[in-house]
């Protein structure tokens, strides 16, 4: 049977033909995880559908109780009414007459009841999905500040994010994507900050997006709503696990997308800048916050600049000036530099990969087997020369410096293409391969904002905020670029 067809199938009176359906598109009872209960109440049969172990078997207890006590006069006239309003409360409650949504909210977790003779199924919500605890992103720790963290479970993190924005203009549009997963998209946004055409884009988008499934969640539904461009590496949308950061940009005036099974959030639209800033900033004092942004910015802008200017410098060491000769290299070693440049950045990625997937109680041990390799033996033996290893390992801190995991990959990447231009046409190659990257990221744009705003199109007082943490009383301006509904935070008077 199509989806066309499914979608006009209609519950009917006939109690079996009704369970005959389910039973035939659920796999019952082939899928062992899939429960049908029949049962007799006040002299009509029952049956209830749910999900093993999605629901909580304390609260079907309590409503099979309620129900076992109905006599059959109670479900003469008007059955469903008398189950959902007189029996079953305390629960999320609704009538639904079509199959199709059934079907998803049986899948979804909610159980299903049928009534002899009704043309309407019962769904209760009585959910208690498998999940973990809210616990600190690894990627976003904080010395001082908020401790929980989004996490599998879609319900939880939307209540994380109401938990710090108790303001009833919060907008929580729930979406389904896929046609075989049906997963949970949220749309979430401010209704009068903000824009709403960005609203509607993003919305319209996601509701464009036909595939059987989205198993990669976020990463999915971001290449299907901005077109996965493979020339060009920078994020567009930014990945937080933090509740306070998505509840930060919500009330900038941005969107935040929640996508069912993963942790992650989408904010949209983003910036270069806005993969620069980290909580941690927000969390010391302002010229504290500010300090650290700076090296934050120099960290960054060495990981993406350093290795290959060094590079041009040591493959010219006779048009250097004398006081910059010596970042040089004293002794080339067995191959050339270019080589070894390639060699020690595949070598890093190689060990950061495989640390990713060793077991917890052996990561030590590859630390010390890739620092014993890569760093001394590969020096004494003349594989590397040891200002390459200085300067990968600046390079390398300066990756993980950076607070987007995405944008350090984007860094990684453009660096190598650096490295690939100083090779071809030593200075001139950089400048010229610098000039790309500037033009990629000043074509670059997130449903339509500029990726490199405030400073391409310029905006001072905006761009002063970027470079600088400034104390949050005198930031009564939501970003410009976002066009809010509403401008202003706070009163002007707090900028005294």
């Amino acid at each position: 049977m199509d989806n066309s067809s499914e979608r006009d199938v209609k519950v009917s009176k006939n109690y079996q033909k009704n369970i005959d359906y389910l039973n035939r598109e659920l796999g019952v009872p082939d899928n062992f995880d899939i429960v049908l209960r029949e049962m007799s109440i006040a002299g009509k049969k029952v049956a209830i559908y749910s999900v093993n172990g999605m629901v909580n078997t304390e609260v079907v207890s309590i409503i099979l109780d309620a129900l076992i006590d109905l006599e059959r006069p109670d479900l003469v006239v008007n059955a469903l009414q008398t189950l959902v309003k007189g029996r079953i409360v305390g629960l999320q409650v609704s009538e639904v007459d079509t199959m199709d949504k059934i079907l998803y909210f049986i899948l979804s977790g909610p159980m299903a009841f049928f009534v002899e003779g009704q043309e309407k199924a019962i769904i209760v919500d009585a959910r208690s999905f498998p999940s973990r605890s809210p616990d600190e992103p690894d990627i976003e720790r904080v010395t001082r500040g908020a401790r929980d963290g989004f996490t599998e479970t879609l319900i939880f993190n939307t209540a994380l994010i109401r938990r710090r924005l108790r303001d009833p203009k919060l907008r929580m549009k729930l979406m389904q994507v896929g046609g075989r997963s049906k997963t949970d998209v949220c749309v979430a946004y401010i209704e009068d900050i903000t824009n709403e055409q960005l609203v509607n884009e993003i919305t319209e988008e996601i509701q464009k997006i036909k595939i059987d499934g989205i198993p990669m969640a976020e990463k999915s539904v971001e290449e299907f709503i901005l077109g996965s461009k493979i020339w060009n590496p920078y994020p567009r949308v930014r990945y937080t696990e933090r509740p306070d950061v998505a509840a930060v940009h919500l009330l900038e005036g941005h969107v935040v997308v929640l996508v069912d099974t993963s942790p992650s959030v989408m904010i949209a639209p983003a910036t270069f800048w806005s993969h620069t800033q980290h909580a941690e900033e927000y969390r010391q004092e302002p010229i504290v916050g500010a300090y650290m942004r700076w090296v934050r910015f120099m960290g960054i802008f060495a990981a993406l600049f350093l290795l290959p200017l060094w590079l041009a410098c040591a493959l010219n060491p006779h048009i250097l000036p004398e006081w910059i000769r010596f970042v040089g290299v004293e002794k080339i070693g067995k191959i050339g530099l270019v080589p070894q440049v390639f060699l020690a950045e595949f070598g890093v990625d190689l060990v950061r990969m495989a640390a990713i997937h060793t077991p917890g109680p052996l990561t030590v041990a590859l630390g010390l087997i890739a620092t014993f390799m890569i760093g001394d033996v590969a020096i004494k033996v003349g594989l590397f020369s040891q200002e390459i290893i200085v300067y990968i390992a600046v390079v390398t801190v300066g990756t993980f410096a950076t607070p987007s995991y995405e944008l350090a990959q984007a860094n990684r990447l453009a660096r190598l293409f650096l490295i690939a231009m100083v090779a071809l046409n030593n200075f001139i190659g950089f400048v010229i391969g610098a000039l790309v990257l500037f033009f990629l990221l000043w074509r670059t744009k997130s449903f339509g904002v500029p990726y490199l705003w405030p400073l391409l199109p310029l905006d001072l007082k905006a761009l002063g905020t970027v470079l600088v943490r400034s104390p949050l009383p005198i930031k009564n301006k939501r970003p410009s670029i976002l066009k809010p509904k509403d401008a202003i935070r706070q009163p002007e008077g707090h900028d005294e």
